[in-house]
């Protein structure tokens, strides 16, 4: 950490320079948080759409089959 200080240009914020790292790193950190949340979301949705697209084709194929059977 302390390189990337080294190699940043260097700020007139006197002690507050610590502060400010220190807010930006809590930031990025929170929208990381927020964005593996949301992928956990995403993939949860998705998973519960397949489930509910095989229910749907499941019961169409029973319907199917009864009417098959009805007509023959």
């Amino acid at each position: 950490m302390s390189l990337l200080f080294a190699l940043a240009p260097a700020l007139p914020l006197g002690k507050s320079g610590k502060f400010v790292a220190g807010a930006y790193i809590v930031f990025v950190v929170l929208i990381l948080i927020y964005v593996g949340i949301m992928a956990i979301r995403s993939q949860r949705t998705e998973h519960e759409l397949a489930e509910l697209q095989r229910d749907v084709e499941a019961v169409r194929t029973r319907e199917d089959e009864r009417e098959r059977e009805t007509v023959a």
